[in-house]
């Protein structure tokens, strides 16, 4: 059977949660078998997450395939979802997230009149909601006056994004072969790779689609999530090596035809580098700041002009004031951020 879709989901560890990702996916699609899901054991050891694996695709053999690797980290593991995947398009659904059952209905109804009609979407957007366990809130990102609905348009056609509301992971359905023919530059046993997925495809995609529906459903709150504050510091390092990726990407000015992708792009990477200065200043890692100044002075050699964007636009006034008293109004100002967006 021909699959509309592949869903594919890294696993490491999961057991106490994946059974209830894969069965979001299940009902949403109501068992179809033009659905197929692609679960990647990624060298878990301390639970059942592959022993549940190889159960959930026995159960359903048409439907889901178990693929277990070495530990490899996030990327690796969404790359070998893509190499198992025998969708057209592929969507990534982390472990301890799900995806809404009625959204989930009416994408598939959306990719199928693709289909049917031979329209070569590359790219369909969708909602994602942050789901707060803590406190049982909820707060939706949408593209609402941002993308046009209702009709397959091009980067020219898009408005201006919000930096609160910029195309995430959780928000994209590629093509796979869009993401094939390029490569993903995903490096192992490293986090935060979702930033190199949901932006170095972009300029690959010329045709695009926004389904306002509240679809992909993000877990956050647990205290060893990646996007914790004391986690991110930690990993400071991570930060930066995918930063550094997505420098050397592009030279932004020079390769993004499309001036209103190109603004788009440039935006997200000056929050990059905004979140890797603030948690350099919030890391206890000695070298946390040498390796920041590195990264500020590499972009400087790289790409001047995207230097200049980054380091004297607004964000990057903010986070780089001088001093002890230049750092507490640094965190200060994205602590209150952190409580009106709740992204962590």
């Amino acid at each position: 059977m021909h699959k509309v879709i592949t869903f594919g989901i890294p696993c490491y560890n999961s057991a106490e949660y994946m059974d209830h990702c894969i069965t979001s996916i299940l009902e949403g699609s109501s068992y179809a078998d033009d659905v197929q899901i692609v679960i990647v054991d990624d060298g878990s050891q301390k639970d059942d997450t592959p022993a549940k694996t190889d159960e959930w695709a026995s159960r359903y053999p048409d439907i889901i395939k178990a693929v277990h690797q070495e530990n490899g980290g996030h990327g690796i593991a969404v790359k070998t979802g893509l190499q198992n995947a025998d969708g057209t398009y592929y969507k990534v659904v982390d472990s301890d997230d799900w995806l809404d059952t009625e959204a989930l209905s009416q994408l598939l109804q959306t990719l199928r009149k693709f289909e049917a009609s031979d329209a070569s979407v590359d790219l369909v957007v969708s909602n994602y909601v942050y789901e707060h366990v803590a406190d049982g809130t909820r707060n939706v990102v949408d593209y609402k006056g941002i993308l046009p609905e209702g009709k397959v348009f091009g980067w020219n056609d898009i408005g201006h994004f919000q930096m609160s509301h910029n195309l995430l992971m959780h928000a994209l359905c590629y093509r796979a072969e869009v993401l094939r023919q390029g490569g993903l530059p995903l490096p192992a046993h490293t986090f935060y790779v979702d930033n190199i997925y949901a932006w170095v495809p972009l300029p690959r995609c010329q045709t695009l689609y926004y389904l306002n529906v509240d679809l992909y459903r993000y877990y956050i709150g647990r205290e060893d999530q990646s996007v914790n504050e004391k986690v991110m510091a930690g990993r400071i390092e991570q930060q930066v090596r995918i930063t550094r990726i997505m420098m050397h990407a592009y030279h932004l000015y020079k390769d993004i035809p499309s001036v209103y992708l190109r603004s788009y792009m440039v935006n997200y990477f000056v929050l990059m580098m905004t979140i890797c200065t603030i948690f350099s200043k919030l890391s206890d890692h000695p070298d946390a700041m040498d390796e920041l100044a590195k990264l500020w002075d590499e972009l400087h050699d790289y790409d001047p002009r995207l230097w200049r964007r980054c380091r004297w636009g607004i964000c990057g006034m903010v986070t780089n004031l001088p001093g002890k008293v230049g750092n507490a109004c640094t965190i200060g100002v994205y602590r209150i951020a952190s409580k009106l967006v709740k992204f962590n």
